[in-house]
């Protein structure tokens, strides 16, 4: 009898994860759509960092998200303490987006996790992950593409696309990011930035 029972049970078993997936990924997308289409442009950091934790992201004390930052695949969110990412960043966590303490995300910065494959006929994509070390500094309209690592307090000039890793300490700027300096810093601070109604 146990030989007849278990494709049965295997049956069920596959039936109760796919009814599982199908829930978590409904979860998933109501998260986006709330927090992209409402939250997102609500005042008051606490509000914007309690809903991203409701639906997964991990995130350090002392870290502000700025109004108008988009965030997709929440519950692949990192971010350390006492990270300041401002307005108008899109932060695509679907691939892994893991951002360091101390760091420091200008206005409209982007994370792009996501690629397709040009010559796929069937337009293929693939997730890649992102990580950004402790103390890194990214200015303003940088946009930084899949599998990339940028390095503990590296920074990455205002405009830049970058599309290879960044050593840690390294100064990067332009299209494509190419090394411009070394930084000489102790890195000694820790940005608690979090005005009110921001």
């Amino acid at each position: 009898m146990t030989e007849l029972a278990a494709p049965a049970e295997r049956a069920a078993s596959t039936e109760t994860a796919k009814g599982a997936s199908i829930v978590k990924r409904v979860w998933d997308r109501l998260g986006v759509v709330f927090y992209n289409f409402f939250i997102t442009y609500m005042p008051g950091h606490w509000l914007r960092l309690g809903v991203l934790r409701l639906w997964g992201a991990k995130i350090g004390k002392d870290t502000s998200v700025f109004r108008g930052t988009t965030v997709l695949g929440i519950d692949k969110l990192r971010i350390g303490e006492a990270t300041v990412i401002s307005f108008r960043c899109l932060l695509d966590a679907r691939g892994g987006l893991t951002i360091g303490n101390s760091v420091v995300i200008a206005s409209d910065v982007h994370f792009i996790t996501g690629t397709h494959f040009p010559d796929s006929d069937t337009f293929e994509y693939t997730l890649l992950p992102i990580a950004i070390g402790d103390h890194a500094w990214i200015a303003s309209r940088a946009t930084v593409l899949p599998d990339v690592t940028i390095g503990r307090g590296a920074v990455v000039g205002a405009t830049s696309l970058v599309r290879d890793d960044v050593a840690d300490m390294e100064i990067v700027a332009g299209v494509p990011a190419k090394v411009r300096g070394q930084r000489e810093s102790a890195l000694a601070y820790r940005p608690t930035y979090k005005p009110p109604f921001f």
